[in-house]
């Protein structure tokens, strides 16, 4: 190729090869000149700890479950219809877990929809019961691996190797628990949460009002937690036969429940009473708990009739909400075991 008006043949123009000079590509590098095209998502590739993630949660859906949203971008709805499934939320089916929980549930015949079983389970003596009642009542059966009952039960659950899905919980209106205490004869003991948020301090205060003579507890329907699957776990399986009542606004109920003559006792550490020299122990009595952090909010203090505190070390500033809870439960159960 000769150059005109001195330009120099350009370097790349004219590629040789068996067949002889070629002028030009045609188009025949333009694939490599692309590159590989774009990388495939981590949920796409089987080999990724996403995408067998993804693979497990398929596996699980095909056997009943509930298929869970991927991270992919593919797999989030839109706006409209995440403000459709909103509403749904509450109908979301809650997993019991733990041997205890499992069987109090069962043994409650607490409406269920599935039970999981891990494979070589160790059986025990309340594993073979579980296997029996739930046999007996047809309920499904599903052997899954660990670290499919792992996701299901949540990561920081500690199943032992068995998980209920049971629907969600039906709450108790706070004054038919009261009517249904005072049909049976019985001197009314509630206690009432005022902002707790964890489920596990929740799970405690079941498992104490069930130890010490107490007839339901009850939670705001607002900003404090409810009877979810931790909750279930720490109540060691109390939370299948003590009811628990959702208030609406816990003041205006505490305020109804004292028109019924009701004792509305406030747990705080600045109370003006302290709690051994309690003497409305014998009396229909509903205690009210308080964060660890906050205590009991301004309206729920002055709705209480007393608020009593609990003595403790200087050294120590306040008592996990559980704790002082079951504190309180046992000096009543106490003074009223005395006064008989």
């Amino acid at each position: 190729m000769k150059s005109t008006g001195g330009n120099k043949p350009r370097a790349g123009a004219v590629r040789k090869g068996r067949k002889g000079p070629q002028v030009g590509s045609g188009g025949q590098g333009r694939q490599a000149l692309e590159g590989r095209k774009a990388t495939p998502k981590a949920e796409d590739r089987p080999y990724h700890p996403a995408g067998k993630r993804k693979a497990a949660q398929d596996r699980f859906a095909a056997s009943g479950g509930s298929k869970r949203q991927g991270s992919g971008s593919d797999s989030r709805p839109s706006g409209d219809q995440q403000r459709a499934k909103r509403p749904k939320q509450a109908e979301d089916i809650e997993v019991v877990t733990g041997r205890n929980s499992v069987l109090e549930a069962l043994r409650a015949e607490i409406p269920a929809v599935a039970l999981y079983i891990a494979t070589r389970i160790e059986y025990d003596d309340r594993v073979k019961e579980v296997m029996n009642i739930a046999t007996k009542r047809g309920l499904p059966i599903l052997e899954v691996m660990r670290p499919e009952l792992d996701r299901l039960a949540g990561f920081d659950s500690v199943h032992q190797g068995l998980a209920l899905k049971v629907p969600p919980y039906e709450y108790a209106h706070p004054t038919e628990l009261l009517d249904t205490v005072l049909s049976r004869g019985q001197v009314p003991l509630f206690v009432a949460l005022d902002g707790i948020t964890d489920p596990r301090n929740l799970g405690a205060i079941i498992r104490s009002v069930a130890a010490f003579g107490g007839q339901g507890v009850i939670v705001p329907q607002r900003r404090s937690v409810g009877l979810t699957a931790a909750a279930w776990k720490t109540s060691a399986g109390a939370a299948a036969r003590m009811p628990v009542a959702m208030a609406s606004n816990l003041t205006q109920t505490l305020k109804a429940l004292k028109e019924r003559g009701v004792f509305v006792l406030g747990l705080d550490g600045d109370g003006d009473t302290s709690l051994p020299g309690l003497t409305w122990a014998k009396e229909p009595l509903v205690v009210v708990v308080g964060s660890e952090g906050k205590g009991l909010s301004r309206l729920v203090t002055e709705t209480c009739d007393a608020v009593v505190s609990i003595p403790i070390s200087g050294s120590t500033e306040s008592l996990n909400a559980g704790i002082a809870a079951s504190v309180t439960l046992y000096e009543i159960s106490k003074q009223r075991a005395t006064k008989k």
